[in-house]
């Protein structure tokens, strides 16, 4: 009963009273977790049909992923995609987040709201105005135009993390070089970079995430031999029910899951 009563944070608030938000959080928590556990069974299962719990164990769909031109292709084409989204989004997120908090103007706000938009709109409507815009210009069912609009997806949440990084940093650190003659572009890479490398890695892996596990964006903007991983899988959950489904979705989760465990790793290292 010692723990009940102890406090569960600087506050003297006690784990007792934090009882209910334990046991809403482990609520969410198991529903959400509860359909992986009960996908990645599915995955090794011998049926043709989905079926939980499996009859006969078997690697069999996963062996069909991996032998499958179609499967392997949509999968470089994600992490391709993925990878060039982290490259692009990355900087411009950690540039946009620097040039609107050392500005200090009453504008970088609204600048801000503005930018991370693209979080606030539903993505239907992001992916109907990129489907419309790219159909002028030829970028539909393109590796340049998939990487465009996860960009557009990608940056405001790298600078909503870099904005926090920033928040927690002395500025002043920077100044004082500049003082001493230092041009701002050279304090910042010398300065400024060096501490908060953490955040702009994690900013990076979340980027990365966020185009790989996309859909709706890919379901409209992608297509042919640039079509992307989820959009492949979407096809073949509304065509017919393919059990290499859940042997991929299994993959996508572990793949997601490590990165989320290096971005808390990191995050922990930065503390």
């Amino acid at each position: 009963m010692g723990w009940w009563r102890n406090p569960a944070s600087d506050t003297q608030v006690t784990h007792g009273e934090r009882f209910w938000l334990y046991v809403t959080a482990f609520i969410i928590m198991l529903l959400l977790v509860v359909p992986t556990f009960i996908v990645v069974p599915m995955s090794f299962s011998d049926s043709q049909y989905l079926e939980f719990p499996p009859s006969n164990w078997s690697t069999r769909w996963y062996e069909v992923y991996f032998d499958s031109p179609k499967w392997m292709r949509a999968t470089v084409t994600s992490l391709q995609a993925g990878f060039l989204t982290m490259l692009v989004a990355t900087p411009l997120g950690t540039m946009a987040a620097y040039a609107l908090f050392v500005s200090g103007h009453r504008v970088a706000r609204a600048m801000f709201l503005f930018l991370i938009t693209p979080m606030i709109v539903p993505v239907i409507l992001i992916a109907i105005g990129a489907f419309y815009a790219y159909g002028r210009v030829g970028l539909n069912n393109t590796i340049t135009g998939l990487v465009l609009a996860h960009t557009a997806m990608a940056t405001p949440l790298v600078m909503i993390v870099i904005t926090a990084a920033l928040r927690s940093y002395d500025l002043n650190q920077e100044r004082v070089a500049r003082s001493l003659g230092a041009t701002r572009l050279y304090a910042f890479f010398s300065i400024t970079l060096p501490q908060i490398k953490f955040s702009i890695v994690t900013a990076a892996l979340l980027s990365f995430l966020t185009s790989f596990d996309e859909v709706i964006i890919a379901i409209f903007v992608s297509g042919g031999s640039n079509a992307t991983l989820t959009k492949h899988m979407f096809s073949a959950l509304r065509d017919f029910i393919d059990p290499t489904i859940a042997a991929i979705s299994t993959i996508m989760v572990l793949i997601s899951t490590v990165l989320l465990l290096a971005i808390q790793f990191i995050s922990s290292r930065e503390k």
